[in-house]
């Protein structure tokens, strides 16, 4: 009876020291007498007790990493404080196993050194601007060394750079500098825009203006030359009834009537708007000043 207690004692300690569950993202070094015999995937695994061990544990999921703040000197030698978070990947459990006796301190202390290495090349300005250059900077550097651990270095990010409060406050002032430079240039350039805005309306006004009176002056020699062109049609016209009134019978009697009407009525005139009337010696000169017209007034029948 005792024999068979201590058989059941040994079945079920080989039992459970014969079978290994792994759970998934997990794998599991299997070390034979000591040296490394298999990789346990996760699952079902079966072992040969006593002569079988589980070495080590490793996580295959991505792991964050806090990597300690640390003060860098940049090119100008400005001291600034930087911290960041590495992200790394565990792809080769045997060289994670066997590779680095700690490979999340290796991991740490090459960050900080990368990081100060990369730092001490941009002066304190390029920094702030170039966050995704260090990133990137850190990463290519701790991948290539991480190989030879099995993990896999994914990304770095920094979370805060810090300079001295003297550099910040001087770059505070340079800031509030920046920004009123720039408010004074667009303001100059508002109040210049502005003068140029009144001068252009100016010259389109005073071209509109020039424009009207240009219009206006035409509009005035057209209507003079018109009145003109109407007057000597007018007349002309007058004369050709004139002068087809003279062809009748009777008209150049007519026309010496009126030529002696208005040359009395000239004398008239003379008399009554001046005091003193000048008359010819001898009035026959009327008479033949009359037949002189009468005579022009034929020979141009």
């Amino acid at each position: 009876m005792e024999i068979a207690i201590i058989l059941a004692i040994i079945a079920v300690l080989f039992v459970s020291r014969g079978i290994k569950i792994v759970p998934q993202q997990n794998a599991w070094i299997l070390e034979r007498l000591g040296r490394y015999h298999s990789t346990l995937q996760p699952g079902l695994n079966i072992i040969i007790p006593f002569i079988d061990s589980v070495a080590y544990k490793h996580s295959l999921k991505e792991i964050p990493l806090d990597v300690p703040s640390q003060v860098c000197i940049t090119k100008d030698n400005t001291q600034l404080t930087v911290d960041g978070v590495l992200y790394f990947q565990v792809t080769d459990a045997m060289r994670a196993s066997y590779g680095s006796s700690n490979y999340i301190v290796a991991i740490t202390q090459l960050a900080q050194t990368t990081l100060r290495s990369v730092v001490g090349k941009l002066e304190l300005d390029k920094t702030f601007e170039e966050r995704e250059f260090i990133n990137h900077s850190v990463v290519n550097a701790l991948d290539e060394a991480a190989a030879t651990w099995g993990v896999k270095v994914l990304r770095y990010e920094i979370k805060d750079l810090t300079p001295p409060t003297e550099i910040l406050h001087a770059m505070q002032r340079q800031i509030t500098a920046e920004r009123e430079k720039r408010a004074v240039i667009a303001k100059s350039e508002g109040e210049r825009q502005q003068q140029i805005n009144l001068a252009e309306g100016e010259r389109q006004a005073f071209i509109a203006r020039s424009e009207g009176e240009k219009q206006a002056a035409i509009n005035t020699a057209q209507g003079e030359a018109a009145a003109i062109e109407a007057v000597a049609n007018a007349t002309a016209h007058a004369l050709e009834v004139v002068a087809a009134a003279i062809q009748k019978p009777g008209g150049s009697e007519a026309v010496q009537l009126k030529v002696a009407q208005q040359g009395l009525d000239a004398y008239a005139g003379l008399a009554k708007s001046s005091t003193t009337l000048v008359v010819p010696n001898d009035m026959s000169q009327a008479a033949g000043l009359i037949a002189s017209a009468m005579t022009v007034l034929k020979k141009t029948q």
